[in-house]
Parts: C-alpha cells; sequence; structure tokens
C-alpha cells in the first residue's frame, strides 16, 4: 500500500492493532486448549475427580470424551509431542 493509503487508514490504525491483538490471544489460547500436555494433565484430574467421588461415571465419560477429541485434534494436527 502507498503513501496516500496508509495516511488515509492512518485513523483506523488503532482498530488494526486491536484486531492484531486479538487474533494473537485467540491463537495463544487455542494453542494452549488444544496443547497435548494440557489435554493430559486434565485428564489425570478428572480421574482423581472419579476416584475420589466429587463426579459419577456418566459425567466422567462426558468430559473424557471431550478432552479425547481435543487430543485427536491436537494430534491430527501434528501438534502432539
Amino acid at each position: 500500500m502507498g503513501l496516500i493509503g496508509e495516511v488515509v487508514l492512518l485513523p483506523f490504525a488503532p482498530v488494526r492493532g486491536s484486531a492484531w491483538v486479538i487474533r494473537q490471544v485467540l491463537e495463544e489460547a487455542e494453542r494452549l486448549y488444544y496443547d497435548p500436555a494440557t489435554v493430559r494433565s486434565e485428564l489425570a484430574a478428572l480421574e482423581e475427580q472419579l476416584t475420589a467421588g466429587e463426579i459419577d461415571e456418566d459425567e466422567f465419560d462426558r468430559r473424557e470424551d471431550e478432552l479425547l477429541d481435543r487430543l485427536e485434534i491436537a494430534l491430527a494436527h501434528g501438534t502432539g509431542k
């Protein structure tokens, strides 16, 4: 984009900067959400909750399925360790 285009779009610089920050935060949140290490630690915590009687078997199965789906997505995208 030329100098004139930059000058014309200058009033929108804060909006463009905010959009960039939002994209960066979203990417980091998704990276953490699908991080296999995070998912595995959540699975371990879930099993501890079941063992301690804090949740029942149905709740465990439902949440375990969600976590395993996240892990499968992470491994399919090559973020697995």
